[in-house]
């Protein structure tokens, strides 16, 4: 059935190459990415404020690379937010930073165990031991890494987050088309995506191909990059892609992004974008969730929606 969530999710303007996102439902507050700077530091704060919070529930990181999780972002925010649960990455990976992230999370994990503080490595055995999620509602779905892979990218973690009236489709950085084929046969991906997080800051790496984003079929595309954009995030070719499709892009160049829940939390949602380093409105978009129209339906017509049949004329 259709629910009243208030949903809030923030892409977050860093001043330098890196991702930061939030997604915040029905009480429960996530933090996407352990990277802080001067820039994101207050705005997060603020966002904490607004969800009238003053810590996280989870930690999510996607990805090893520095600019997905820094040993300097890592410790604020162990220090200042105290999650309950750390989701990090479960591949290996040979660079410093990794090591120190994972020693700084099994530390905390170990100093704050009379909490009850959850740490979880997103790896294949994980993966496979969690319940199949069959039609629309509001239950966060991970969907990789299923088994590991050669290159690091390709086992960033892949979740679904649905448990809010929009929905929020983050890639990390992925790049495989295989993996890219995987996702975008996934029903209740089709089905439901509003925002799509870009694979990869936006690379033109063959995941994110004109049949993806056509059966995916994203709202908006969000994008982080920073002032300069010395990496041309998004790519040209990504650019181009999504304005042939009508899907409208954001980026944190400019200023924070902001998707919200309004008139009443079920179906309704609005896209802000801010000037940077700033509350003053740069853009402001209204949708409506794709869920929110299945859910709307009877039983019934939920039914032959997901599981259609074609029996034939009677005989």
């Amino acid at each position: 059935m259709l629910k009243k969530v208030r949903t809030r999710f923030r892409a977050y303007q860093l001043g330098c190459a890196g991702a930061s996102y939030s997604y915040y439902s029905d009480g429960h507050f996530t933090l996407i990415e352990a990277v802080i700077t001067d820039l994101n530091q207050v705005q997060l704060l603020d966002e904490l404020r607004i969800c009238g919070r003053t810590r996280i529930d989870t930690l999510h990181i996607t990805s090893w690379d520095q600019d997905h999780c820094s040993q300097a972002g890592l410790r604020w925010v162990l220090e200042n937010l105290h999650p309950s649960k750390i989701e990090y990455p479960g591949y290996e990976h040979t660079s410093a930073c990794s090591r120190e992230c994972r020693e700084i999370i099994r530390e905390y994990g170990t100093r704050r165990r009379q909490t009850r503080v959850k740490t979880q490595a997103i790896d294949p055995p994980f993966i496979a031991s969690l319940d199949k999620t069959e039609g629309p509602g509001y239950t966060n779905i991970f969907y990789h890494p299923k088994e590991l892979q050669p290159g690091s990218n390709d086992n960033s973690t892949i979740k679904f987050f649905r448990s809010g009236s929009f929905s929020v489709l983050s890639l990390g950085d992925v790049e495989s088309p295989n993996i890219s084929s995987m996702i975008r046969r996934s029903k209740t991906v089709k089905r439901e995506t509003d925002v799509l997080i870009l694979a990869h800051h936006g690379a033109d790496n063959g995941f994110t191909t004109k049949k993806f984003l056509e059966e995916v079929n994203p709202a908006i595309a969000i994008c982080t990059s920073n002032y300069k954009n010395q990496h041309d995030h998004p790519n040209q070719e990504i650019r181009d892609l999504l304005y042939e499709l009508d899907i409208r892009l954001f980026t944190t160049k400019t200023g924070d992004v902001i998707v919200e829940s309004i008139d009443g939390h079920e179906k309704d949602y609005q896209v802000t974008n801010l000037c940077s380093d700033s509350t003053k409105v740069s853009s402001k978009y209204k949708y409506v969730a794709r869920k929110a129209h299945l859910l709307s339906m009877n039983a019934d017509t939920i039914r032959n929606t997901l599981h259609p049949t074609n029996r034939g004329p009677k005989r």
